[in-house]
């Protein structure tokens, strides 16, 4: 368990695909690219087990690139799981979301970006 602990306090990028259209199944379509931004927030959530999730403006941009009802069915993101600056902060890391510069998904599972 003490590794596991210590393993969600450093810093890491990773490259996801999210199926949104499995998230936004029986949604009413003026509800559809709000909630598409919810699901997003809480996968990053889930995933990077940080609670404050922060999302970049190309990403929010690609979820509404075709309106508030026509969402895309999967969207290609990268999230950072980063350190937070800020003295009075509650939590001591935050994950930033971003999309991925190659939106083709097939047969892409998680990548570890390597930052150089």
């Amino acid at each position: 368990m003490a590794k596991d602990k210590s393993r969600s306090k450093e810093q890491v990028t990773r490259e996801y695909t999210i199926h949104l259209s499995k998230r936004l199944h029986k949604t009413s379509f003026k509800k559809c690219a709000p909630k598409a931004v919810k699901e997003i927030r809480k996968f990053a959530s889930k995933v990077m087990g940080t609670s404050d999730v922060r999302l970049d403006v190309k990403l929010n941009k690609a979820v509404w690139s075709k309106g508030i009802k026509n969402v895309p069915t999967r969207l290609r993101i990268v999230i950072s799981r980063r350190r937070n600056d800020d003295e009075d902060a509650k939590e001591e890391m935050y994950s930033f979301v971003t999309v991925a510069e190659d939106q083709s998904t097939k047969g892409k599972g998680t990548v570890v970006v390597q930052d150089a």
